[in-house]
């Protein structure tokens, strides 16, 4: 051999050699058995720590690798926390682009319109989201509901409907938190010029609201029946809203009765005058939007005619009148 032809031989192995390692680093997996691996990144960690934990957990080999990877993909700076899931035999590099894509382990939850606390709260612990007992102290929670600037026994109504993707290990008032901005974002400055307009509080349109949302079932009949209440605001009537007899003594799926409308609580708009002192479940942006327009007419009394909709009266003759019609199967006329 030549000296030249060792020269290129040696100038091939430079350059080889580490190349061979990089590669031999990144894609032959560091094994961690055949079932699944769940790694906490936990919040407020560095990317350093971040790939401390998973060199410690056996997922990688060499960390510097990991460092300069983190620093040419910018990760190092916008790492996302939460619980990462890894499976048997995947290669580092696999796990970095897992850590990249921020593959967290995420719970889903669908908080729909009409529902209460207890329905939610049982969501999010069915999805293992947070405990009961946790949700059932935190959502009366002076201090937090301060925090959170609601004026309110309790957060009820402030929980807004959606389909949410919530981490798994986050905090359960951060979890509450980010429904509560969701609240907020749809409550547009639009709508708090609309409260300020008719002297209305947050907490008093959301109340109303609430109240339109267990009752209206289309939407062309919301804000009908939110001119209903609103007119009998206006007279000193009571409102005598039948979903308000039952919160928080029984479930909304069970038939009301006539005992019911007599039980003496905080939120029965049959014993008590005006709206109730907080919301009684979550309303959806088209019940808030009614509560704050109501339809101009001049109905003071409603019943369902058992077919999603509801017949309108002005007097309360026209109203038992429509009521004997209903029971009797003819239908108002």
């Amino acid at each position: 051999m030549t000296v030249r032809h060792n020269i290129k031989l040696f100038i091939a192995a430079f350059f080889l050699l580490p190349l061979i390692y990089i590669g031999s680093q990144l894609f032959v997996p560091s094994y961690i058995g055949s079932t699944q691996l769940e790694v906490q990144i936990p919040e407020g960690a560095t990317y350093k720590q971040a790939i401390n934990i998973l060199y410690t957990n056996n997922l990688i080999r060499d960390k510097n690798i990991f460092i300069i990877l983190g620093k040419l993909t910018g990760l190092d700076r916008k790492i996302r926390y939460g619980y990462y899931s890894f499976w048997g035999k995947m290669s580092p590099f696999a796990v970095f682009r897992h850590l990249k894509e921020g593959k967290i382990i995420e719970y889903q939850v669908t908080i729909v319109e009409g529902d209460s606390l207890p329905e939610i709260g049982a969501k999010l612990a069915a999805a293992k989201i947070m405990g009961l007992d946790k949700f059932n102290q935190l959502v009366r929670d002076s201090d937090f509901l301060k925090l959170e600037g609601i004026e309110a026994p309790s957060i009820e109504g402030y929980l807004f409907p959606q389909t949410y993707k919530i981490p798994k290990g986050v905090n359960p008032k951060t979890v509450l938190k980010g429904m509560v901005s969701l609240f907020r974002a749809a409550y547009t400055d639009e709508l708090r010029t609309r409260a300020k307009e008719i002297g209305w509080s947050e907490n008093r349109v959301l109340t109303l609201a609430s109240i339109i949302e267990k009752e209206a079932i289309t939407d062309p009949e919301r804000p009908i029946i939110s001119a209903v209440y609103h007119n009998r605001i206006m007279q000193g009537m009571p409102l005598q809203a039948d979903p308000t007899a039952i919160y928080g003594v029984k479930s909304s799926k069970l038939k009301i009765t006539r005992n019911d409308l007599k039980k003496k609580t905080d939120y029965n708009t049959y014993v008590i005058k005006g709206l109730p002192p907080g919301p009684i479940a979550s309303p959806g942006i088209k019940s808030i939007i009614a509560a704050l327009y109501p339809a101009k007419v001049p109905y003071l009394y409603f019943v369902s005619q058992n077919n999603g909709t509801h017949y309108f009266s002005k007097t309360l003759g026209e109203h038992r009148s429509a009521i004997r019609r209903i029971r009797s199967g003819k239908g108002p006329s």
